[in-house]
């Protein structure tokens, strides 16, 4: 019922406010006391019927009774004086033709009285909406008030970006906002939107402990990366039980007044890595895929799966799903499907290592794309299993890249890793084997293109550091790190398998990609950070225990070796390394022996063999 009695009340209101607008209008000009008082009320009432009509017109017209006042803007305003300018003009026109007509009196109408007739409605009309606006908000607070308890907000950035979120939150959020911190000199101690600006970013820590915050906006999508680390880690060690949001990093490209709360996400830990996320463009080197068969080996792994998403947005005519683990390609087939056509995702339970059974892929499917994203990754593991990592890595991949020339697939693409170059660990070698494996074979079947590409640690992945920082940190610590030096690479999952399908698309064959990743971060500075984003101190909440050099690992990775030398490609963060050519026949002879042998030791001196720069790491503990 409330619904549909709004528009008649703010119908009734509106001609109460032109005649009272009218009659107001005629006193003050005529204040003087002359005679035209007397004379212009006579008129007035005579033609109150067109009078109020002519603005009823244009009110609807301008549909002033059918927007929502409580979101009321600069737009509607700019409709108010529309609909009443309009008004205006056509009972002046009227008045103006027909004057003799309309009333006993001829006498002109004054333009003066016309013009404080216009400016008084769109007062008085203004106002109206005004306190419709206000009402509305003051009943939802009340109603929120006896809900829930407000969320008490600092917002940093006073520009655009967070008053528009100020706004939303007032309308929209069980939210408080009690103040803003911006850097600006010129913004201090002052009041935006009723909202004072309590402080810089360095007062951020004061203002949380002295306002009780309990959740800290970070609004400032123009900010370089370097300062929004900064800002990052400071609001993320504000307290323990404040909550940071941020905007995701593509507002920093888009016109702010597309922001709104639901824009915002947590603080994550890339927030705090301190380099540029890297963007690659998709659109244009995605289109290879349209319409092939894709096949993904290692689907159900953490970049596998990611792929896989990331090529089902290309429309590929098939992808094959394979991996050896059905719980994790059962999950990834589940969320393909459930947007894909008939037959167009097939999930394929099988290990690379499966000669005869890898052949029969091929031979089904007849993929004309491959990612090569299975291998075993666990450093440390294959330290005790160096004949599972060769059998895995390395004849596994023999296995499912030489079929790959054979039956024609137009594009292999191996992912490798930063831990292939200089290798210490097991793990490092077999991959660095694999990147000789393509080489060797795209000279072997010069129709299929055979490449890599080298990243460093993937945030996130299975087995990486941050979800064991996690599980440590939940569980109340310590955080284990192995030494105060050791350093690595990051990249997001997103990035990563973006950068392997990008790849595909400017490879010729036989090459190794890498990416610029920036500077390497500091594995103890990671701790720290993630510590702090969970809302405790470092060394005081949680203690970070030091535990030295597992089997394999290395204190820095490398993306090349000091032979190899990168050169540039069209595309600005990536490079291609400059490698020696592989003898086809020499290195087959040698992979025959190495995946032969059974003996550890056997199977350490044959990679040191094949591999001049690998100098093994190779202890138990």
């Amino acid at each position: 019922m409330r619904r549909y009695m709004m528009p008649i009340i703010l119908f009734l209101t509106d001609m109460l406010c032109l005649c009272v607008a009218a009659w107001l209008a005629i006193l003050l000009r005529f204040s003087d006391g002359s005679a035209g008082y007397d004379t212009y009320i006579s008129i007035f009432f005579v033609n109150l019927p067109i009078y109020l009509l002519c603005f009823a017109v244009f009110f609807y017209a301008f549909r002033l009774y059918s927007r929502v006042w409580k979101y009321a803007g600069i737009k509607e305003m700019l409709c108010i004086v529309g609909a009443n300018l309009c008004g205006a003009f056509l009972y002046g026109g009227l008045r103006y033709a027909f004057g003799g007509l309309l009333s006993a009196s001829k006498a002109p109408l004054p333009r003066s009285l016309l013009v404080m007739f216009l400016f008084l409605n769109i007062g008085f009309i203004a106002a109206t909406r005004l306190f419709a606006r206000w009402a509305a908000y003051q009943v939802e607070k009340g109603d929120k008030e006896n809900d829930t308890v407000f969320k008490r907000v600092l917002i940093v950035g006073a520009g655009d970006a967070g008053n528009i979120i100020l706004r939303d939150l007032r309308q929209r959020d069980h939210r408080k906002v009690v103040g803003f911190i911006d850097d600006d000199p010129l913004k201090q101690k002052q009041i935006l939107n009723g909202i004072p600006v309590l402080g810089t970013r360095n007062d951020i820590p004061r203002v949380v402990e002295d306002k009780n915050i309990k959740e800290v906006i970070i609004a400032i999508p123009s900010m370089e990366i370097e300062q929004l680390s900064e800002l990052a880690e400071l609001c993320s060690a504000a307290g323990p039980d404040v909550s940071v949001k941020i905007l995701p990093s593509f507002f920093t490209t888009i016109d702010a007044a597309n922001v709104n709360y639901q824009s915002l996400r947590p603080l994550q830990i890339e927030d705090l890595l301190n380099r540029d996320p890297v963007k690659l463009d998709m659109a244009t080197f995605g289109k290879y895929l349209q319409d092939k068969v894709v096949l993904v080996t290692g689907a159900g792994g953490s970049i596998g799966s990611e792929i896989c998403r990331q090529v089902m947005k290309r429309d590929p005519k098939q992808l094959i799903l394979l991996g050896r683990g059905e719980g994790s390609i059962y999950e990834i087939n589940r969320e393909l499907q459930a947007e894909a056509k008939k037959d167009q995702v097939i999930p394929y339970i099988m290990n690379i290592a499966n000669q005869e059974g890898m052949e029969e892929v091929f031979k089904t499917y007849r993929p004309q794309i491959v990612f090569h994203a299975a291998a075993h990754k666990h450093v440390p593991l294959m330290e005790y299993q160096p004949r599972e990592a060769v059998e895995n890595n390395v004849q596994g991949s023999f296995y499912t890249a030489d079929p790959a020339g054979r039956y024609g697939v137009e594009r292999f693409v191996l992912i490798s890793t930063d831990k292939a170059v200089n290798p210490t660990s097991v793990m490092g070698a077999t991959k660095r084997l694999t990147e000789k494996l393509g080489q060797a074979l795209n000279k072997k079947y010069p129709n299929t293109k055979f490449m890599a590409v080298r990243f460093g640690n993937v945030l996130g992945s299975r087995g990486s550091v941050v979800p064991l920082f996690k599980k440590q940190i939940a569980a109340g610590g310590p955080v284990t790190v192995t030494d105060p030096k050791m350093t690595r690479y990051f990249m997001t999952i997103p990035e990563a398998s973006q950068l392997v399908i990008e790849v595909g698309s400017l490879g010729n064959g036989g090459e190794v990609f890498v990416l610029e990743m920036g500077e390497p971060v500091k594995i103890v500075d990671l701790a720290r950070n993630m510590i702090k984003l969970s809302g405790y101190v470092p060394d005081k909440d949680i203690m970070i225990k030091f535990t030295g050099l597992r089997p394999g690992e290395k204190m820095y990775e490398e993306l090349m070796t000091a032979e190899e030398g990168t050169e540039a490609t069209s595309r600005k963060k990536i490079r291609k390394a400059i490698l020696a050519d592989e003898d086809p026949d020499v290195l087959r002879a040698q992979y025959n022996e190495l995946v032969g042998l059974r003996e550890e030791d056997e199977i350490i001196a044959q990679m040191k063999k094949m591999i001049p720069t690998y100098t093994p790491n190779h202890f138990k503990v």
